[in-house]
């Protein structure tokens, strides 16, 4: 298992052509807690972008994410995924 740091502010940006895969485990890895913090607003924002892309079982898991969000969260996830969508 990995046990090392990654580096959050020097790694580079998923490119918006990436494919659902990508984006979908980008959603589980927020959402697992597998970098040792849970970022629930990262794992929504990142499963809204696979659903986007085709992954239709994104759909179920940013919806079990959104259950234990506030209506701030989803929202600043949903503006996250809108950003990252008009940047590409």
């Amino acid at each position: 298992m990995f046990q090392g740091h990654i580096d959050q502010d020097g790694a580079a940006p998923v490119d918006a052509t990436a494919i659902p895969d990508v984006l979908f485990e980008r959603g589980l890895y927020w959402a697992s807690g597998r970098s040792g913090v849970v970022n629930l607003v990262a794992a929504h924002k990142w499963f809204n972008l696979a659903a986007l892309k085709g992954r239709r079982d994104a759909i179920p898991l940013r919806r079990e994410v959104a259950e234990m969000m506030s209506e701030i969260e989803i929202a600043t996830a949903q503006r996250e995924a809108r950003a990252w969508m008009s940047a590409a």
